[in-house]
C-alpha cells in the first residue's frame, strides 16, 4: 500500500523535497535557490495543474521567470563589505511596503474573479491568496527584503490549510515546513542585518 502510495504520488513527494532544500538555501542565501527554484516550479506546474489549483498553476510559470530574474540579480550584486563583516539582508521601506500591500490586493481581487468565473477552482478566493502573496514575496525575495519572511509566514499558514482540505497531503506537509522554515528564516534574517547596524539605529 505504501509503495503504491508513493509510486502514485513520486512527483509531488520530489517537488516537495526539491522544496525544502530551496528554502534551506533561500534562509542561507546562497544563490543556488534560483536554480532550484526553476526545478521545483515545473514540478508543480504539473501538480497544481492536475488538481485544479490553477492560480497556483500560473504561480509556478511566474516563479521560473523571477527565478531567471532572481539568478541575474544576486549574480550581479556587489559585497558591501567583507565577507562575514556585514549582512546583505536590506529592510522594505514604508513606501514600497504600501505598493507591495497594493500589489497583493490588486492581484488577489483579479486571481478570485478569474478563477471564479473562468475554472474549476474548488477554492478560488484562497487559491487566489497564496498566489498574490507568493508573487509579492518572491519579488521582495530579489531584493533580499527582511520582510519578505513575514509574507510568506502568513502565505503558507493558509496553504497548509487549504492543502489539507484538497486531500493534498505530501504538499500540505511541504507547506508546514515551509511555515516553520519561514520563522527561523526571518529570525536568522534579522539576526544577520541587526549585527550589522550602528548602535542607535533605527529603521524606517
Amino acid at each position: 500500500m505504501t509503495a503504491d502510495w508513493i509510486a502514485e504520488n513520486i512527483v509531488e513527494i520530489f517537488g516537495a523535497a526539491t522544496g525544502i532544500a530551496y528554502v534551506i538555501l533561500e534562509i542561507r542565501r546562497n544563490i543556488f535557490l534560483w536554480p532550484l527554484g526553476i526545478i521545483t516550479s515545473a514540478v508543480y506546474i504539473y501538480v497544481f495543474g492536475r488538481e485544479g489549483f490553477y492560480a497556483n498553476m500560473g504561480l509556478q510559470v511566474y516563479y521560473l521567470v523571477i527565478s531567471i530574474y532572481g539568478w541575474y540579480r544576486w549574480s550581479r550584486q556587489t559585497e558591501a563589505a567583507l565577507a562575514g563583516e556585514k549582512s546583505d539582508v536590506r529592510r522594505i521601506n514604508r513606501v514600497t511596503a504600501m505598493w507591495c500591500a497594493i500589489a497583493a490586493a490588486v492581484i488577489w481581487g483579479g486571481l478570485w474573479f478569474i478563477l471564479d468565473r473562468a475554472t474549476d477552482s474548488p477554492v478560488p478566493m484562497w487559491d487566489g491568496l497564496i498566489a498574490s502573496l507568493s508573487v509579492v514575496a518572491t519579488w521582495m525575495l530579489t531584493r533580499k527584503y527582511l520582510e519578505q519572511w513575514y509574507v510568506w509566514i502568513f502565505a503558507n499558514a493558509v496553504a497548509v490549510a487549504v492543502y489539507l482540505a484538497a486531500g493534498l497531503y505530501p504538499t500540505a506537509v511541504l507547506f508546514m515546513v515551509y511555515f516553520i522554515m519561514a520563522i527561523l528564516g526571518a529570525m536568522k534574517w534579522a539576526r544577520d542585518q541587526a549585527a550589522t547596524l550602528p548602535v542607535g539605529h533605527k529603521d524606517l
